[in-house]
């Protein structure tokens, strides 16, 4: 019985478990070479909240405008498109796609100070 559990956790590593030492003698685990700086986690908390706060306020706009920045920006998606390809996707002219996106900016720019000048 001892065994079967031992095999199932050979292949787990707890990230306390020592790794090997430094120059100067002291013990190094996964951890400190896995460590990520504060700063670094930090902007990246930010950047997430800022998204998720940005993506909040897309689905205020209008259908088309929504689906405008989606695909320009990848916004839930993550694929770009150029205001061409968009533009042929839903036939239109590349420069209705660019008014659109512009007019789409700007409510989420209003949006987005609005709510900065409220805190």
């Amino acid at each position: 019985m001892h065994l079967r559990v031992v095999k199932k956790n050979r292949g787990e590593v707890s990230l306390y478990d020592p790794i090997g030492t430094d120059k100067e003698g002291n013990e190094i685990t996964l951890l400190d070479v896995l460590g990520t700086p504060a700063e670094v986690v930090q902007d990246m908390v930010e950047a997430q909240l800022e998204e998720a706060k940005i993506k909040e306020k897309v689905k205020k706009l209008s259908g088309r405008e929504r689906n405008v920045l989606e695909m320009r920006f990848g916004l839930f998606h993550g694929l770009c498109k150029t205001q061409r390809e968009i533009a042929k996707m839903l036939g239109i002219s590349r420069s209705y796609v660019s008014r659109i996106e512009k007019r789409a900016i700007q409510k989420l720019l209003k949006e987005l100070s609005f709510d900065n000048n409220k805190h």
